[in-house]
């Protein structure tokens, strides 16, 4: 059975990776398991030049797992095959109450909006049915989701609990 999605939105600057956190703390607080997928449109390399892991990548490795005592990373390459999209990578994540995704506007998944007034850009919201609600600093009139205020975190995850099924 698939984990349950809500993606964290917005444009650059907007406080996705603050919200994405704060609902993270809470949601995990209340006893939940949540996993969270980022995205990035920068290079990410988790281990560095001269590494037995890095040296195992640079030999030609498909995947290396690099495991301690505490946790363990898988390293996929990509080498000349496309970027995965979130519907294959939420199928490599364990299943867990709810997966929280920053980033990945674009797919057809739930979504609540950071949108805050300093960033000066547009809503999104009104472009997507899929964003269930607005974060933001100010009010939005027109909005035809539910805004919720900066710190009114508990309030949206007990909407997102709601519309998700999630535990209690």
């Amino acid at each position: 059975m698939a984990s349950p999605v809500i993606g964290v939105v917005g444009y650059k600057n907007n406080g996705k990776t603050r919200l994405a956190t704060r609902l993270l703390t809470e949601f995990t607080g209340r006893g939940l398991r949540v996993s969270t997928i980022k995205h990035t449109h920068h290079s990410v390399d988790l281990d560095r030049p001269g590494k037995d892991s890095h040296q195992h990548r640079m030999a030609g490795a498909h995947e290396t797992v690099i495991a301690s005592a505490k946790r363990f990373a898988i390293l996929h390459e990509y080498r000349d095959a496309p970027e995965l999209e979130l519907d294959a990578l939420l199928t490599r994540l364990a299943t867990v109450d709810l997966v929280i995704v920053e980033g990945f506007k674009a797919h057809p998944h739930p979504k609540i909006e950071a949108h805050f007034s300093k960033s000066q850009t547009p809503l999104l919201a009104p472009h997507d049915p899929l964003i269930w609600g607005v974060v933001s600093d100010v009010e939005l009139p027109d909005l035809r989701q539910p805004r919720f205020g900066p710190d009114a975190i508990g309030e949206l995850c007990d909407f997102i609990a709601k519309r998700l099924e999630l535990p209690s």
